[in-house]
């Protein structure tokens, strides 16, 4: 039986041409100089291809994050309150739940079927997309000119950041939809920065009580288990696993 008869297809797609056409865009091009490092670094050819294939690590996508943190640091002094902390969690959570999944990831069938664990797949990718897009908020900050603004990073934004990063990723994890985890961990976010401002009296409550940095924390590792523990699927049963969950 096919991939498309097993899913119930569009009539006249073969899906399982579409995955072998998948496959030769995927390995076919030629290592890239930055491939080439990611190669040296986690001393795996398929992990490296899976990395640079990640959507959310295009040039345009890490531009885009740039430019809305750039707004950020622009549009600040005109309403007298600083929104890198506010923008970058939520740059961050759009990034990750965009790294990884069927329907917006090239490499999302590869991943599921090759040697490497998907979950050090996961792992390896939410890393990266998460320090780029610390780099970035960090950079904003800097722009700022505010040394005490970069202080405050590490431990307050970076937090909330993780937490909201670890959201999206569970929701699209279970949802097997980006979008849907987008919107899930914008939308927790959102309800926490008005929750922290009805309390505290400031948008920026959420990022500056040092007191929240703990249950930050705590909801990020809750969230990577949670993530960890659903896609635990071993590599005896992953051709398996692309066939009921591969394409959304």
């Amino acid at each position: 039986m096919t991939r498309r008869a097993e899913q119930g297809g569009v009539a006249g797609v073969d899906l399982e041409r579409v995955w072998v056409g998948v496959l030769g865009r995927v390995w076919t091009r030629p290592p890239r100089p930055g491939e080439q490092v990611a190669r040296r670094l986690l001393r795996s050819p398929g992990l490296a291809r899976a990395l640079v294939t990640t959507p959310s690590l295009a040039l345009g996508w890490v531009v885009s994050s740039a430019v809305v943190l750039a707004l950020g640091v622009v549009v600040a002094p005109g309403i007298g309150a600083p929104l890198v902390p506010l923008l970058a969690p939520a740059v961050a959570g759009v990034g990750i739940g965009f790294a990884y999944g069927p329907g917006t990831d090239p490499g999302y069938e590869l991943a599921r079927s090759m040697p490497t664990e998907a979950r050090m797949v996961l792992l390896v990718r939410v890393l990266v997309v998460f320090a780029v897009n610390a780099v970035l908020g960090v950079a904003a900050v800097l722009v700022t000119g505010s040394l005490s603004g970069l202080s405050a990073v590490t431990w307050e934004w970076l937090a909330p950041m993780t937490a909201v990063a670890s959201a999206c990723l569970v929701a699209a994890t279970l949802t097997e939809s980006a979008t849907a985890g987008v919107a899930v961990g914008l939308s927790l976010w959102a309800a926490t920065v008005l929750g922290g401002a009805a309390v505290g009296g400031s948008l920026l409550t959420v990022v500056s009580e040092r007191v929240l940095v703990w249950p930050y924390l705590a909801v990020a590792g809750a969230g990577l288990a949670v993530v960890f523990w659903w896609d635990r699927a071993p590599i005896s049963t992953r051709n398996s696993s692309v066939k009921t969950r591969g394409w959304a």
